[in-house]
């Protein structure tokens, strides 16, 4: 059985917010490759843990994957983070809480929770195995430069044998290029007596098409999976999950049965998304304006 932390830890590899019910959410921020100007060392890009006071709703998504882990239910596993949560609010107020490759907890004067992250953990699963590297500065030492001086040499007579032998190369020479310009003139007259004789069959030539094929219309679905949904509810009748969604459009929602849970309950959505933006918005909003207890689940369903 693995700690809370772990389970955190391994989130964060995957997603960029982990909310803890009640306490806080780790949230994870991009930084870019870098090199230090003092230390000369270039650091790989990484992300590393944040912490967000204000982000305490529960979404689902620590206590689902503790569930899944543990095979345990949904509410044994939100019960064993409360507990946890209640450890942590303790511990903090008597001195400072540390959680192993997160960070550290501690409050201020004004009874503030301030966390202090761990850096020596690299969250960013491109960068996995990349360590910081030091480039060590060169020495440049002052050498004296011996400057260079071309010596002077009296003419040479070209012997008289090579003067002759350069005279029978340019004439070698140019009967080659003569030659091979005739030849390349004779291609290109050839090529364009060719080139018009197939032009004059093309233009005699007709196409004619008697039965052309009819015109096939495909519609492809390319719509993708979404990942992202708010969850009304987890019913152990099917009766009582449409009596849910019955309820919930007579309201306004379009909500539907969205399939049954590792425990055989069927869940009821209110709605589903590609993106995590837009889900947070619609739970923020139901939350609002229907039910405090729903909650956000990700999974998806092929």
């Amino acid at each position: 059985m693995m700690s809370i932390a772990n389970y955190i830890k391994d989130l964060l590899y995957r997603y960029d917010c982990v909310i803890v019910p009640n306490f806080g959410g780790f949230v994870t921020n991009r930084i870019s490759a870098k090199i230090h100007p003092n230390t000369h060392t270039f650091y790989p890009p990484s992300k590393q843990v944040g912490f967000n006071s204000n982000l305490t709703h529960n979404d689902g998504l620590l206590a689902n994957y503790i569930a899944s882990s543990e095979n345990i239910s949904f509410n044994e596993a939100n019960s064993k983070i409360s507990d946890i949560v209640s450890d942590w609010n303790s511990s903090i107020n008597l001195k400072p809480l540390k959680i192993d490759e997160l960070g550290s907890f501690s409050l201020n004067d004004k009874n503030q929770l301030i966390f202090s992250p761990c850096n020596k953990v690299n969250y960013l699963n491109s960068s996995f195995g990349l360590a910081y590297v030091k480039s060590y500065m060169v020495e440049r030492t002052n050498r004296k430069v011996i400057p260079f001086v071309p010596v002077k040499e009296g003419p040479k007579k070209t012997p008289i044998f090579l003067k002759y032998a350069a005279t029978a190369l340019l004439l070698l020479g140019l009967t080659y290029v003569g030659r091979m310009g005739y030849e390349n003139k004779q291609e290109e007259v050839n090529f364009a007596k060719n080139q018009k004789k197939l032009e004059q069959k093309i233009q005699s030539a007709t196409f004619i098409i008697k039965n052309p094929l009819p015109t096939i219309e495909l519609n492809v679905d390319k719509a993708l999976p979404k990942t992202y949904h708010v969850i009304a509810g987890s019913f152990q009748f099917p009766e009582n999950a449409h009596r849910k969604v019955s309820q919930l459009n007579a309201n306004g929602f379009q909500a539907f049965i969205l399939g049954k849970n590792k425990w055989g309950l069927t869940q009821v959505a209110y709605a589903s998304f590609h993106k995590k933006t837009d889900a947070y918005q619609s739970l923020a909003s139901v939350r609002k304006i229907d039910s405090k207890d729903a909650w956000l689940l990700v999974k998806k369903f092929e």
